[in-house]
């Protein structure tokens, strides 16, 4: 008799295979438990998707329905400022994207990399930094709306304290949006705490060697902090990116919901609202979600398409992941 025979009539090597009852009782019991999120989903998430799809081809207010067709993309990408804020809109939401990604980045990656060092005090400091990005958005912009006022704000105060003349900011069309990008600062701390978690994960002695080779800090950052945490980074920048398009809590509460001055402020998701609840165009409105939509999904797959380019994994090897 063979070794394999007698291997397979004593059990060695073989790993026994459930009852089919068992193993689809199991199964049941997977599917019930995250039955929930499964309803949860498709009651608040994916049912009003497709409504909102449906809702835009048609001109409704809920008590009246005309099918429309195409109509309502048609008039969004219309060049008649008149008709569409669309154009604007989405102007004024890029520049806040653009501009408030690298700096709430760069000041979370700044803060985390600073609270990572051996220092007394560490884990306060680290509390003092994140409760800002805790703060409910209507408050924080209560707050911000004071700093920013252009003649008893705090900001304008500390500009004439070193004769610098004040900025009139959310009233002048020019530095209004400027103001909700500084403002956008305020929950780096969120970012930082992610960072701060992703440089937990480096091991020490990546840098106890670079030290004894004679690496200074700067080098130590660009070498080996930065190849190590592009991971990190790269699920930030997504999660920015999704979050910065929707901005909406602090710019509704500043500019009273009308996106002043002269649709400076007007962002993208603002517009959405007044059209749905104060014109109540539902149909125009859910096209313009459906089209946010799709910017939304071009732009993080833009991101993950460059990500070859930048990200790196500590599974790579010779150019390839394993």
């Amino acid at each position: 008799m063979s070794i394999s025979t007698d291997s397979r009539r004593l059990g060695v090597g073989h790993v026994p295979r459930k009852p089919r009852s068992r193993q689809r009782s199991e199964e049941l019991m997977a599917y019930l438990l995250i039955s929930p999120w499964i309803i949860g989903f498709a009651l608040f998430i994916l049912g009003p998707m497709l409504a909102s799809f449906g809702l835009s081809f048609l001109e409704t207010n809920l008590f009246s329905w005309e099918y429309v067709g195409l109509k309502n993309y048609t008039t969004l990408f219309s060049t008649d400022a008149t008709r569409s804020l669309f154009w604007v809109s989405l102007y004024n939401t890029v520049y806040y994207v653009f501009f408030s990604i690298p700096l709430t980045i760069g000041a979370g990656f700044f803060i985390a990399v600073l609270l990572n060092q051996d220092m007394r005090g560490r884990s306060a400091y680290r509390v003092i930094y994140y409760l800002p990005s805790i703060i409910p958005g209507i408050a924080a912009s209560v707050v911000w709306l004071y700093l920013f006022q252009p003649d008893f704000g705090v900001i304008n105060w500390l500009f004439s304290a070193v004769g610098i003349e004040g900025v009139r900011w959310l009233y002048d069309p020019r530095t209004a949006k400027m103001a909700f990008v500084i403002m956008s600062v305020w929950g780096a701390g969120g970012n930082m705490l992610i960072f701060l978690a992703g440089l937990q994960g480096i091991p020490t002695e990546l840098y106890e060697a670079a030290k004894i080779d004679g690496a200074v800090a700067w080098s130590r950052l660009r070498h080996i902090t930065l190849p190590l945490m592009s991971p990190t980074i790269f699920f930030v920048v997504i999660t920015n990116i999704i979050a910065s398009f929707q901005v909406f809590t602090n710019v509704y509460v500043m500019t009273n919901g009308d996106g002043g001055p002269a649709n400076s402020t007007m962002m993208y998701v603002l517009h959405i609202y007044l059209v749905a609840f104060r014109q109540y165009r539902l149909g125009y409105a859910s096209a313009l979600a459906w089209v946010l939509f799709v910017i939304l999904l071009l732009f993080t797959l833009l991101v993950f398409k460059s990500s070859s380019l930048w990200v790196y994994y500590e599974t790579e090897v010779g150019g390839k992941r394993e």
